[in-house]
């Protein structure tokens, strides 16, 4: 018995699989039917074990029984079986082995890092490509073809901790992965849930942990004993080498660590893998190869380039769309500037504030240096509560509850400044203000309670022009057929301007959703997830949203009610929405286009926001519009923010908003102006490396033409949309088309699915609307749920047809035989379906099994031989040959008699056809392994005959 043979044990019929290395005690089946990613393993010693009273557990030789003339039916009911048998494979038959079993349907372009990785044992590598570009699927798409081709068994996801529940969403949807989150609150259940003594980290296969649940002393060295071969890690710059935070120095001491075992995979990823710091940047590097961190990448020679371009990628969204996708799959930013006019209580309330704060700032000059700096921050975090909204402000004037120490002077950046490699605290910037409160003398004590009398009055009052003017400017978005999202730098005024919003919209049915610091992971993730996608919403948030979260699948446009000090952050909150996978589409110049909104939300009357426009938020949308990238601003950004706003405060006379800039002195413009040339020294070097790493040695063409033949062998999203509706409609399945033009709706209450058989009724979803809304087109339109070849409804009614053809007969939904007579033959003809398996042979590796169902014709020849057609020609007449006359079923089941009768016979005629698909094959495997510079010579695809006959489709001339 070789690997791909069909053998029977315990009253089943399997397919003997490849043994493995690691267990050659151990003999591998897999179902013949029904799930084929069930494998069971036999020990060989037992099944030498008969008799004593044990059930015979020898495994003998066993056939796949052909079809019978009780089989019978019409053509319809053939072409929905080959459907349903090409839907089942898993190996599927083509180089890219996980196609068969991910639910995704990458682009061209992002194979290519897949391509890199094939190169390199093992595999280092590290994926900047831009924000939103779906580098997860890159990843992932690396680590399940691994998988599949059992060059590692176990893999781990390594991201901050507010990014592990996506992870494990993402393995599940996307590379039908069952993952386990391994983080502080999970350890001890899944200590419980494992019956054996090994390690949480051994006994896993899928991981998605925690980076600074295992960065600890504590948990890093059991972690290392038992880590997975293949790592992949999110948000790599947060764990480069930085003597500035503990944080990332373990972090990355973690990374190193993991890297050290030389023949572990590790795969990096982050979309600003350069922070602006050399020595950072090249400590990620260094975890690829450790040379690279010793490399001036701005100034490599062609030797070094090469080298490490085969660790690195780096695209932009405009070279993915001019080198690798003509199609445009990404949505067009539209930035656009709003403004509004305090009231006269806001700007008395503000212009009292700024009075006090530069005042605060400036008699602060001549203390020492610690409450100097304690007043200039609680300065700017009043200031900032106070410009956000009044009921930050109250909470901020009024809520002193916490008492700081001089140890404080350090955190209360976080409170006022966003991190750009960090969670943003969203909390009121009190302990700072609390701090400077003991440097303050009487009468400017009382100043502040005066001012949080004010905020209280303007909080419960109808003179906020911020918040009105936001609700105005929402409504118009949602009048557009945005969904937006109103980014807050505080919690308070999230939950201030979510009240107003749900109060304006109460007789519009808009759904407002505020989410902040205050919920927990889980409960964000809840509120998120009851959204209705399909009636308008809005949703408020604060940064705690701002960094990896997907989003764009409700929501397609970012309005910065409060602008962020740190234009990262910007461009992270809009990278929410404006990503691969965004669908939405509005309205423009007549026809819908793929578009989302960028707000930046401001009032003339501020100097501050004023200032940060014009020093960081507009350079940074320049140098965009130029590149056509986000380029991360420079580190020392925030000390030259710093310096500008100090400057603010201690000029003579309250500044005009219209001339941010001038008379701030000489030494801070020119601080300004270094920051900027910096800057631009960035963006260029980001160019160039972009223009160097942008992998276009590799040809979008070759690429593309294998996933061509995959679809052939496995079904394209066409096929599994044929297969949905037309086993729907046989199974009485109520499915309607949506307003979308992609999209789909399919009946899943209860009266609609009762007359459903139990196992396709089990994998519809309970929805409350009483409909499921579902699309085959990726992007999926909003509000819709995409539905792929392995999505587990397409699965289930895949599997639930095969099943049933093989045992039911006749009776079947989908039958293995088909009789009609047609006008598009001339001559008795027939068309075989045949599950074929392969025996993939690699180079130092072991064997590797592979299937595919073939379609084959023929008619009847001269003396009764067979002519055989070409395989095109076969498949029009199983697509497109419709029944022009009628056929008794008498005469039915003897024509499929006497053609069942001929099968022998065929199949010795029809294994030229095999020889010669198993060639096409091999040359296939061997193109992709040629492009990533892999051996070829030992590598051979051979079919395991006899092929599977499925089914038969007869077709009988009308006379």
């Amino acid at each position: 018995m070789t690997p791909g043979s069909i053998v029977r044990l315990r009253n089943r019929d399997w397919v003997l699989l490849p043994d493995r290395q690691d267990q050659p005690e151990l003999m591998f089946l897999r179902p013949l039917t029904g799930a084929t990613d069930e494998v069971t393993a036999v020990h060989r010693r037992l099944m030498n074990l008969v008799g004593g009273g044990l059930p015979d557990e020898r495994v003998r030789p066993s056939v796949f029984q052909p079809p019978t003339p009780d089989d019978v039916a019409d053509a319809t009911s053939s072409h929905l079986l080959w459907q349903a048998a090409r839907l089942t494979l898993r190996e599927g038959a083509t180089p890219f082995r996980s196609l068969g079993r991910i639910s995704v349907r990458p682009r061209v372009y992002q194979f290519v890092p897949l391509l890199m990785a094939l190169r390199l044992d093992p595999v280092r590598l590290f994926i900047a490509d831009d924000v939103g570009v779906g580098k997860t699927i890159e990843a992932l798409l690396i680590a399940r073809e691994m998988l599949d081709r059992g060059e590692i068994r176990r893999v781990c996801v390594l991201c901050p901790p507010y990014l592990c529940d996506q992870w494990q969403q993402e393995l599940a949807q996307k590379m039908n992965l069952e993952s386990v989150v391994i983080r502080s609150g999970t350890i001890n259940q899944l200590e419980r849930r494992k019956a054996s003594p090994e390690s949480i980290y051994e006994h896993y296969p899928i991981q998605v942990a925690s980076i600074d649940f295992l960065k600890t002393d504590r948990n890093r060295h059991q972690f290392l004993q038992y880590c997975p071969e293949f790592v992949i890690v999110d948000e790599a710059h947060g764990a480069a080498a930085n003597d500035r935070s503990v944080e990332h120095q373990q972090r990355h001491q973690l990374l190193r660590e993991i890297a050290s075992d030389e023949s572990r995979h590790l795969v990096l990823l982050s979309a600003t893998p350069h922070s602006g710091v050399d020595s950072a940047f090249k400590s990620l590097l260094g975890l690829l190869r450790p040379e690279f961190s010793s490399w001036d990448v701005a100034n490599l020679d062609e030797k070094r380039r090469i080298e490490l371009a085969k660790h690195f990628v780096q695209r932009t969204r405009r070279d993915i769309e001019h080198d690798w996708d003509a199609d445009h799959c990404f949505p067009f930013r539209e930035p656009a500037d709003k403004t509004y006019r305090l009231s006269a209580a806001y700007r008395d309330l503000f212009d009292r504030t700024y009075d006090f704060c530069s005042e605060m700032v400036r008699t602060g000059q001549a203390m020492d240096e610690r409450r100097k700096r304690v007043r200039y921050w609680a300065a700017l975090g009043l200031l900032r509560s106070v410009m956000s909204s009044p009921a930050a402000a109250v909470a901020a004037l009024e809520n002193r509850h916490i008492r700081a120490t001089e140890e404080d002077e350090r955190e209360f950046r976080g409170f006022v400044f966003e991190s750009s490699e960090d969670r943003t605290d969203d909390s009121q910037p009190t302990p700072a203000i609390e701090a400077a409160e003991e440097t303050l003398a009487d009468t400017e004590k009382s100043r502040l309670r005066d001012l949080a009398k004010r905020a209280h009055r303007l909080r419960d009052s109808s003179e906020d022009t911020k918040v009105t003017g936001c609700a105005s400017l929402v409504g118009s978005l949602l009048d557009e057929k945005f969904n937006p999202i109103v980014w807050c730098r505080f919690i308070q005024t999230a939950e201030y301007v979510g009240a107003h919003l749900a109060k304006a919209f109460k007789k519009r049915d808009v759904q407002v959703v505020v989410v902040t610091g205050l919920d927990g992971d889980e409960e964000r993730r809840a509120k998120i997830a009851t959204i209705d996608p399909e009636h308008p919403r809005v949703l408020v948030a604060t940064d705690c949203l701002s960094e990896g979260v997907n989003l764009q699948d409700r929501f397609n446009a970012a309005l910065h009610y409060d602008l962020p000090w740190n234009p990262n952050r910007l461009e992270q909150r809009e990278g929410r929405v404006d990503r691969f996978g965004q669908d939405a589409r509005v309205m423009r110049n007549g026809t819908p286009a793929l578009v989302v909104a960028a707000i930046r939300y401001f009032s003339p009357d501020n100097p501050v926001d004023g200032v940060v426009i014009d020093v960081l938020l507009n350079k940074a949308r320049e140098i965009r519009r130029t590149l056509g990238t986000h380029v991360p601003v420079p580190e020392e950004s925030e000390t030259v923010t710093q310096a500008v706003l100090n400057a603010l405060f201690l000029r003579a006379g309250r500044p005009d908003a219209d001339q941010l800039t001038l008379d701030l002195g000489e030494e801070v413009t020119d601080q300004v102006g270094s920051l900027h040339r910096a800057w631009d020294r960035e963006a260029e070097r980001e160019r160039v490396n972009r223009t160097r790493f942008a992998q276009r040695s590799l040809k979008p063409a070759e690429v593309k033409k294998e996933l061509e033949s995959a679809d052939t062998v496995l079904g394209d999203p066409q096929a599994v949309r044929e297969f949905v509706l037309n086993a729907a409609q046989r199974l009485n399945l109520h499915i309607t088309k949506d307003r979308s033009a992609d999209a789909f709706r399919i009946a899943v209450s209860a009266d609609a699915t009762l007359a459903l058989p139990e196992v396709i009724r089990l994998a519809l979803p309970d929805h409350r609307r009483g409909h499921w809304t579902i699309s085959f087109a990726s992007p999926t339109p909003d509000a819709a749920e995409y539905l792929g070849r392995n999505h587990p409804f397409v699965a289930a009614l895949a599997r639930f047809l095969m099943e049933e053809a093989l045992t039911k007969h006749g009776d079947a939904v989908a039958s293995r035989c088909g009789v009609i007579r047609t006008k598009a033959v001339g001559r008795l003809s027939f068309v075989l379906l045949l599950r074929v398996r392969y025996l993939v042979e690699q180079p130092g590796r072991a064997p590797l099994l592979s299937e595919e169902v073939l379609v084959v014709g023929g008619t009847e020849g001269k003396g009764g031989n067979v002519d055989w057609v070409p395989e095109a020609e076969a498949m029009g007449w199983l697509v497109s040959a419709k029944p022009d006359a009628n056929v008794s079923m008498t005469e039915k089941r003897a024509l499929a008699k006497a053609s069942l009768a001929r099968w022998p016979e065929l199949m010795s005629s029809v294994q030229g056809s095999i020889e010669a698909r198993a060639s096409e094959l091999e040359a296939s495997h061997k193109r992709i392994r040629q492009a990533v510079s892999l051996r070829v010579r030992e590598l051979h695809v051979k079919p395991q005959l006899p092929p599977d006959l499925i089914g038969l489709l007869i077709l009988q001339p009308v006379i």
